[in-house]
């Protein structure tokens, strides 16, 4: 029996981009809460690509659309990262 599974890849490709934007962008905090709001931003700005696949074959199809969408993905997480510099949601620095 196939057991199916219903996934956005845009978030896995957002994490797999999310540590080179950060480290191209100076004094940005590393914090956990600041990560999550800066993937959160950017899956609210990048268009959603869900896809039903049995399990195992999601890395399969995810190299299909790293390359079309790598610009738009940076893009996005360099806004998150404006504005969660600006307006970020904890007290403490992971700078």
């Amino acid at each position: 029996m196939n057991v199916l599974e219903l996934k956005n890849y845009m978030e896995d490709l957002v994490m797999q981009q999310m540590d080179a934007v950060i480290a191209a962008n100076h004094g940005v905090c590393t914090c956990e809460q600041c990560r999550h709001d800066i993937a959160a931003m950017a899956l609210t700005i990048l268009p959603a690509r869900y896809v039903v696949t049995p399990r195992g074959e999601t890395y399969t199809r995810i190299k299909a659309l790293e390359q079309q969408f790598s610009v738009d993905i940076m893009m996005a997480l360099t806004e998150g990262i404006n504005t969660v510099k600006k307006y970020p949601h904890h007290k403490e620095t992971g700078v």
